[in-house]
This record gives structure tokens, sequence and C-alpha cells, in this order.
């Protein structure tokens, strides 16, 4: 009798433990936030596939890979999100591509679309990275949230460009003005 009851002890406990840890780890990131004057970028909510189809349009939705109803889910979760952990938001910029300005959408309402965050991974896009990323750099430099957030919603290539993290879908990647990278948070 004994030995299985231990088993079940041990396992509770140990479920118990891993809950706290990963709460506390996420109010720890969060916290970050919290305090402002940070760049939150967000890689777009999940959007099937990889790339674009051959012949998309940067203004034709229909042409380019889109949130799925998963996606579209996940962006609202982002901005539920961001209102729990009380996130002050100066302004919220997007990548063109239809995927990251439903999700600055489903999360946030109100964005404004900044070139330096689109995609550079297919052409003729894909020869404009080095440019992009100047620009987005110089950006950041000359921002002044004011004690609130910059939340910058773009692709994976944008995101491990600027701060060498290869983010997953919806994943959040908080620096500072110095674009180091002080924490990551995963939204599925």
């Amino acid at each position: 009798m004994i030995r299985t009851i231990v088993p079940h002890i041990l396992l509770t406990t140990f479920s118990i433990l891993i809950f706290f840890n990963n709460a506390c780890s996420e109010e720890i990131n969060w916290k970050t936030a919290k305090n402002g004057d940070k760049i939150i970028f967000i890689r777009h909510a999940l959007a099937p596939g990889r790339g674009d189809p051959d012949g998309f349009k940067i203004d034709d939705c229909k042409t380019q890979r889109n949130l799925n109803q998963i996606g579209v889910n996940q962006s609202k979760k982002i901005g539920s999100l961001f209102k729990e952990n009380n996130i002050e938001i100066d302004q919220v910029l997007s990548s063109q591509w239809c995927r990251c300005k439903d999700t600055a959408k489903h999360a946030f309402k109100y964005y404004k679309e900044f070139s330096a965050l689109n995609s550079t991974f297919s052409p003729p896009y894909d020869k404009k990275e080095e440019e992009q990323i100047k620009k987005l750099k110089t950006f950041i430099k000359n921002w002044d949230g004011n004690g609130k957030n910059l939340i910058l919603v773009t692709h994976y290539v944008v995101i491990l460009a600027i701060t060498g993290v290869a983010a997953s879908s919806g994943e959040l990647v908080i620096t500072d003005k110095d674009l180091n990278v002080l924490t990551t948070i995963n939204t599925f």
C-alpha cells in the first residue's frame, strides 16, 4: 500500500512545484514589461506554412499565408495577457503582411504599419534586409516611450536579425532600447 502511495505523493508534489515555478517565471517575465521603456517584439501568431506563396502581393491578403483560427485565438490571448498584466503601451507597429496586421488587430485593436518590420524571407524583400534593419534600429534608438512600451509585430527573420532569438509563432521577445534581450514569453 505504501509503495503505491509514495509515487503518487511524489508525482503530485513535483507537479505542484512545476506549476508554481512556471507561474513565478511568467510573473517575472511580465514584470520586465511592467517597468516600461521596453521594446516588445511579437512574432505574428500561428499562420500555418512557411514563407508566402509564389506571386503573393503585400496588399492582397488572399495571396498570402494568413492566420488560422488558432492564430486568431492566440492573438486575442496576447491582447488579454497585456491587459491582465497591466502593460502600458506607447504604440503598436506592425509589418505590412496581413498575418502581422491581423495579430496586431486582434491583440490590440489599433496599430500602424511600419515597413521596417516587413519580412525579408522571400524575394524581392530579401534584398532589403540590411536597409530595413538599419531603419528599425534607428527608429528604436530615437523612440521615447515616456515609461510605456513599444510593441513591434513582425516576422521570425526580423526578430532573429535584431535579437538573435528564433521566436516561435506568437512569442514575445522583450528587449531594452539597446536591444539586449531581457526575457521571452511564449503565448502557446
